[in-house]
């Protein structure tokens, strides 16, 4: 439920605070107040497009904060996304500068535009004044239908669409090999030839580096050898070896720090390099021990470089590079490989086929099954409407594979008794258009989970008694949602629980704002009166909006 909405210097409102409570609770005022801006602040903190005309002349930005009772479904989609509800309730803020850069956070943590219409569908439904217009596309009728499927069968909606695409790709995938046959024999001969070339080199991860670091150490061992043995020469082994000398040196110093302590400073120094030395000359010893001349080695060495060099030249790759180029190779011909076997891609397409088949015949027992319902319902709501008589029916027909299944869904009304079922677009007027689409929002919001509900001046082309009803439709509704409705006709807002008028003020800057206010008992009657009777209200027409505010 939403309790509270804050906007700041949006359009043509600089700052307003309001308060709701459960219940039905109706937004009235002049033509031009700014109504319906109210629902567009309120869209935007749901994640609607925004852009730097919605901040008010002036400003720097607009603010909207709206406050939500966070319901299970809303709370199990934070952990999802890692956020955390603060004491049950949910805030959402969404802030656009007059640059048209846009922020918005959930619960003070930053959150995309496409987040807050995730879980903005979770909290708020909002019927559009102009919804019965798109009653007229054969895409709204369908997705309206699909609204109204059980969990179950909704569940289909996305594995039909998954299905399609599967068996599509591989239709397609059939089509390009008989359409471009002899390229794809000739890619996958280039193919076998490459991984074949590379197959009989067998390059190891990591080789490159090792033969190349084993060809420099072969091929410059006699140098190796000599600088070996002459530093071990200089070290331990000439006629006045360097160890030798510093051993006596070390052996002459520590008998003088026996005389004087400060020279055992410097022994400390010396101690250690000729301990270093000695390690140096085993070392030595162990290098030499180990290092050859190997003539047939490297010969060895040098054609496995000479032939790795060879094949990153032909095959544009650094060496290193070789094995995993290999892998590439040996990748694309499997996967052309299996392109290839032209009957095993029927096969594949045909049995992909039947998936999306079997589940097509599923959501259209579904579709047929909600359609029969929703029929009935519309044409019970009729009666009440001012349409005595009429009929409504979804007409679910099979019609060409599609990625929504393969249904053709068409709404079909007669509007009095004895007049044959067409189809809506032919034969409803635009009063008729109005009350059909207020009957099926209805009927849909009842069956939702969503716990607020937005109807905005979805009543226009309605009047008199049928207003009344629908009145009467949108307070019962209450009884079990929130429900928020922008209205124009004084019967609607007579079975409001809550009334707010919206209307427009002047600025000591000369600008303009709009407010919106609560009205009390008395305001209510006037306010009801008003939209009765026009500029000029009259005992006459308070005592009907008292009459009216009454029932």
């Amino acid at each position: 439920m939403l309790h509270t909405l804050h906007i700041r210097d949006f359009v043509i409102v600089d700052q307003i605070e309001l308060e709701f409570a459960p219940g039905f609770t109706v937004f009235t005022g002049e033509t031009g107040a700014g109504k319906s801006i109210l629902i567009d602040a309120l869209s935007l903190a749901l994640g609607a497009r925004g852009d730097a005309s919605m901040v008010r002349e002036g400003a720097s930005r607009t603010d909207i904060c709206a406050a939500f009772k966070a319901t299970p479904e809303a709370l199990a989609w934070l952990n999802e996304n890692e956020m955390q509800a603060e004491d049950g309730q949910i805030l959402l803020r969404r802030v656009i500068d007059n640059n048209g850069r846009s922020k918005a956070w959930i619960n003070g943590a930053t959150a995309s535009a496409s987040q807050l219409r995730d879980i903005g569908e979770l909290l708020v439904n909002i019927h559009g004044q102009h919804m019965h217009q798109s009653l007229l596309k054969d895409s709204a009728q369908r997705q309206m239908l699909d609204n109204l499927l059980p969990p179950a069968a909704q569940s289909l909606l996305p594995q039909v669409q998954q299905a399609w695409r599967q068996w599509q790709a591989t239709a397609r995938q059939c089509r390009e090999f008989e359409a471009n046959a002899k390229n794809v024999l000739q890619e996958r001969e280039r193919l076998q030839w490459q991984v074949s070339e590379l197959e009989k080199l067998a390059p190891k991860a990591g080789e490159w580096q090792e033969v190349t670091q084993e060809h420099s150490r072969l091929a410059h061992a006699a140098s190796l050898l000599d600088g070996a043995q002459e530093a071990l020469q200089i070290i331990s082994e000439s006629d006045h070896p360097i160890l030798s000398q510093l051993s006596s040196l070390n052996q002459r110093l520590g008998k003088l720090a026996a005389y004087d302590e400060n020279l055992k400073s410097v022994l400390d120094c010396t101690e250690p390099a000729r301990i270093q030395l000695q390690e140096a000359v085993y070392a030595l010893n162990d290098y030499l021990g180990r290092l050859e001349l190997d003539p047939a080695r490297l010969a060895q060495i040098e054609a496995r470089v000479e032939a790795l060099h060879s094949a990153s030249r032909k095959f544009r790759v650094q060496a290193e590079d070789l094995p995993q180029e290999y892998e590439n190779l040996a990748q694309q011909l499997q996967q052309l490989d299996a392109v290839a076997d032209m009957d095993a891609l029927r096969a594949q397409e045909e049995k992909l086929q039947q998936v999306w088949r079997k589940l097509a015949q599923q959501l259209s027992a579904a579709r047929q099954d909600t359609a029969h319902k929703l029929s009935q319902a519309v044409s019970d709501a009729m009666q009440s409407l001012a349409m005595a008589g009429g009929r409504f029916e979804v007409s679910v027909q099979e019609g060409a594979a599609q990625a929504h299944g393969a249904d053709n869904i068409e709404f079909l009304v007669a509007g009095h008794a004895g007049v044959s079922l067409r189809p809506l677009a032919k034969v409803a007027s635009g009063g008729e258009l109005a009350r059909i689409a207020l009957a099926i929002s209805v009927i849909a919001s009842s069956a939702a989970t969503t716990p607020t509900l937005i109807f905005d001046e979805v009543d226009s082309g309605i009047g008199g008694a049928t207003a009344e009803v629908v009145g009467r439709l949108l307070q019962k509704l209450g009884q079990e949602r929130q429900v928020l409705c922008v209205t124009h006709l004084p019967q609607v807002a007579g079975q409001g629980n809550q009334h707010f008028k919206v209307a427009k003020r002047g600025l000591e800057n000369g600008r303009t704002a709009s407010s919106i206010n609560l009205l009390s008992a008395d305001a209510r009657v006037e306010e009801v009166a008003r939209m009765l009777g026009g500029l000029d209200i009259t005992d006459t027409t308070r005592k009907m909006a008292r009459e009216l505010l009454a029932l």
